[in-house]
C-alpha cells in the first residue's frame, strides 16, 4: 500500500511535490536564447540599478529594458491574456513575427503611398535615423512566451511614434509613454511618463500638460490592445485608417 500510494503521490526533497521541485530546476537553467535566471532578489536590485541609470540617462537603452523585464512580472501576464483573448493577437502569439531589418522589405515599404502605415514607419526611422534592429532581446523575464510578449512590444514603440506622431525627441518619448503606460501598464512606462518630464523646458511643459499628456491618456484608454495589431499586414493601410480602427484620436 506504502509503494502505491508512492507512485501515486510521488514527493521530491524535502516533502516539495515532483511538479514543484521540476519547476525550480527549469528556473535555474535558460527557458530561451539569452535567458539569464535571476532570484526575486537578484530582480529587485536589477530594477533598482536600472531605474537609477534610466532616470539619470533616458537615453540609457539598455537600462531601460532591464527595467522593464524586471517590473514586468504582473503587466506582461495581463497583456499576454489580452493577446490570447483576441484573434490576431492570438494569431501573433503562435507565429512569433518579428519586426528587423532582416524581415522588413525596405524597398517595397519605401514604395508604397504616402500616407501608408509602411511608408510613414520607414519615414520616421529615417528622418530620426534609428533603426528596428536595436531593440534589445529579453535576458531576465523567465518565461518563454512573455519574454516574446516584452520583445513584440519593443519591436513596435517605433510603430507607435508613427501613428501617435511623435518624434524620438524627449518630448515626443514622455508623450509615447504616456500612452503605452495606459495601454500596458509597465511600470517602466509609468517611471518614464511620471519623471521624463523634468528635463523639458518652461514651454514643452506647458504644452505637455495642457494638450499632449490629456490626449495621450484619453488614446490610451480608448484604443484597443496595440499588441493585437498585426502590423506586418497592415503595411498597405493608412495611418489614419489604423488609427480609427485602434481607436487612437489624431494628434493635437
Amino acid at each position: 500500500g506504502r509503494a502505491l500510494l508512492s507512485h501515486a503521490e510521488p514527493r521530491a526533497r524535502h516533502g516539495r511535490s515532483q511538479e514543484e521541485e521540476e519547476e525550480g530546476e527549469a528556473a535555474r537553467y535558460p527557458l530561451y536564447p539569452g535567458h539569464i535566471p535571476t532570484s526575486p532578489l537578484q530582480k529587485a536590485l536589477l530594477a533598482a540599478g536600472s531605474a537609477a541609470m534610466a532616470l539619470y540617462d533616458p537615453y540609457r537603452h539598455d537600462m531601460v529594458a532591464v527595467l522593464g523585464e524586471t517590473t514586468g512580472c504582473l503587466a506582461l501576464p495581463n497583456l499576454r491574456d489580452k493577446m490570447k483573448h483576441h484573434p490576431e493577437g492570438y494569431r501573433i502569439l503562435q507565429e512569433r513575427p518579428r519586426i528587423r531589418l532582416s524581415t522588413l522589405d525596405m524597398a517595397r515599404l519605401q514604395g508604397l503611398p504616402d500616407g501608408s502605415l509602411g511608408r510613414e514607419y520607414v519615414r520616421f526611422l529615417e528622418d530620426n535615423k534609428v533603426s528596428p534592429d536595436t531593440r534589445m532581446p529579453p535576458k531576465f523575464v523567465d518565461d518563454e512566451e512573455l519574454a516574446y510578449v516584452i520583445q513584440r512590444y519593443r519591436e513596435v514603440h517605433d510603430l507607435m511614434h508613427t501613428l501617435l506622431g511623435m518624434p524620438t525627441n524627449m518630448l515626443g518619448e514622455v508623450v509615447v509613454k504616456w500612452f503605452e503606460a495606459v495601454q500596458t501598464g509597465l511600470p517602466m512606462c509609468v517611471l518614464g511618463a511620471a519623471f521624463g518630464p523634468i528635463r523639458l523646458s518652461t514651454r514643452k511643459l506647458r504644452v505637455l500638460a495642457t494638450e499632449l499628456v490629456p490626449w495621450a491618456i484619453q488614446s490610451g484608454r480608448n484604443a484597443s490592445c496595440v499588441l493585437n495589431v498585426y502590423y506586418e499586414q497592415r503595411w498597405e493601410q493608412s495611418v489614419e485608417s489604423l488609427r480609427e480602427e485602434i481607436g487612437i484620436f489624431p494628434p493635437p
